[in-house]
């Protein structure tokens, strides 16, 4: 599974972006796919998640901002991130837990997207 990550870009606080992870390959054994960010001298922190059926959680951080959804027919989660703060400036990246075998999931990763909020 190949996972690409976009839609990053420097936007004013209180703004909004979508982000998007597409993947490839054996997508139909992805089941729960996962937003992260890591700031810079901070640790990657978790985001937003949904799973196959479409469970969401998020992080506390962003609840109420942000919103993750998933297209199974274009192979694509979407966060979109409302009301945007300086604090949210991070690499964004998206990793998806795929179904090697039965009842083993590895996790894959794309590479991520900067995100920068200017004050």
């Amino acid at each position: 599974v190949q996972l690409q990550a976009s839609g990053g870009g420097l936007v004013q606080a209180g703004g909004s972006l979508t982000l998007s992870c597409t993947a490839s390959g054996s997508v139909g054994d992805i089941d729960t796919v996962t937003w992260h960010r890591q700031a810079p001298e901070k640790q990657r922190e978790l985001v937003a998640t949904v799973s196959d059926v479409g469970i969401t959680h998020y992080g506390d951080s962003v609840k109420g901002r942000f919103t993750i959804s998933r297209n199974h027919a274009e192979n694509t989660v979407y966060l979109r991130m409302n009301s945007l703060k300086p604090d949210d400036t991070a690499v964004y990246y998206c990793s998806a837990d795929v179904l090697i075998q039965a009842g083993i999931f590895r996790t894959f990763w794309g590479r991520g997207t900067l995100v920068t909020v200017s004050s």
